[in-house]
């Protein structure tokens, strides 16, 4: 028997980057509770004694429901020092997981009213997000994400704003939210917009819907990263095509199957993505819903995918591969990939 099978190497020693997790989702459930109880928030039995909440959003209602509950947990944000303490926690515990680059996606939209309009808050979160990294020794950066239930005049009004801050935190832009009422195409202007001032594009896709709504991110949205992807495994040309582009998919195993997207784990084709040459960055997407953080993650590439400590450490390469972090700091960690992959 193989020593590395014997003795794991510890996958929270291993270096990673973090590209695909929400805002709101990022939340500890503690900070939750407590932040509810200072505020007078009432929280569903989903939110405390029934955490993590059953969910499943392969239809309208279950959809519906999902959002319900991340609107809840959204407002018990009400001052500027909730979202500082939210990001001090998340980058902390980016670090513990061995996370060294974290780009964390937000819609200003949703904390405009509370916080002084739609710059102003993209403002805070980004002092905040600097402040975090900081305190942490972590990177950080911020993608600016519409949402697709919405017109795309409001989507190109979010890539103006990303885009004055283009090179000051913010790195990309996205496209979130139930794929099913909105197609990527009719946000094409937005991500143009985008695109011009040097944001990836990292629209979400291939989650509730299949492989052509991958197709679309892709050739409608010039799609840098695919937020989930999964489903592009349904269409072998499809993963070729990503391949040979080397376009990324933000595999979030936990919550494919947390939303019914996959009925088990052994479900999500992680594997079958790699497999084909796809590069893939793990991810935790809303960790406050689906109770699971990155290193989860990781641990089901080892246990149920049969990721050899080898493919596991080009999982977390491809990782930072495809992230905004710095040329200097992507070569140190690479470096230090290369360096726990030697350990015995």
């Amino acid at each position: 028997m193989r020593q590395d099978m014997e003795m794991p190497r510890p996958l929270d020693m291993l270096p990673k980057a973090h590209l695909h997790l929400h805002f709101t989702g990022s939340m500890r459930h503690s900070t939750l509770i407590e932040l509810a109880r200072e505020h007078g928030v009432h929280l569903p039995d989903a939110l405390e004694q029934d955490w993590p909440p059953r969910l499943r959003a392969t239809d309208e209602r279950g959809w519906f429901r999902f959002q319900r509950l991340y609107d809840i947990a959204r407002s018990v944000l009400k001052r500027p020092e909730d979202v500082y303490r939210l990001l001090r926690e998340a980058a902390e515990d980016e670090a513990a997981e061995g996370s060294r680059w974290l780009e964390i996606q937000v819609d200003p939209s949703g904390y405009a009213q509370r916080f002084g309009g739609l710059t102003a808050t993209l403002e805070l979160v980004l002092d905040a997000a600097e402040a975090a990294a900081s305190s942490a020794g972590i990177g950080m950066a911020v993608i600016v994400a519409a949402n697709r239930t919405r017109h795309p005049l409001d989507a190109r009004t979010l890539a103006r704003l990303a885009s004055q801050y283009a090179g000051r935190g913010v790195v990309g832009f996205g496209l979130s939210n139930d794929e099913r009422r909105g197609r990527a195409r009719d946000f094409d202007a937005a991500f143009r917009i985008a695109k011009r001032a040097g944001l990836l594009a990292v629209p979400h896709g291939g989650e509730l819907m299949g492989p052509a709504s991958v197709a679309e991110c892709v050739d409608d949205l010039g799609a840098d990263r695919v937020g989930h992807g999964v489903r592009a495994a349904e269409s072998p040309r499809l993963m070729e095509r990503l391949a040979d582009r080397q376009v990324t998919c933000e595999v979030c195993p936990l919550s494919n199957v947390g939303l019914g997207v996959a009925g088990s784990p052994e479900d999500v084709p992680l594997r079958r993505l790699f497999d084909a040459g796809v590069p893939i960055a793990l991810g935790a997407d809303d960790p406050l819903l689906f109770g699971a953080r990155l290193l989860p993650q990781y641990q089901l590439a080892r246990d149920v995918y049969g990721f050899s400590d080898a493919e596991t450490a080009e999982l977390a390469r491809q990782s930072i591969r495809s992230s905004t972090a710095p040329d200097p700091m992507k070569k140190e960690l690479m470096t230090e990939i290369d360096a726990w992959l030697a350990t015995e």
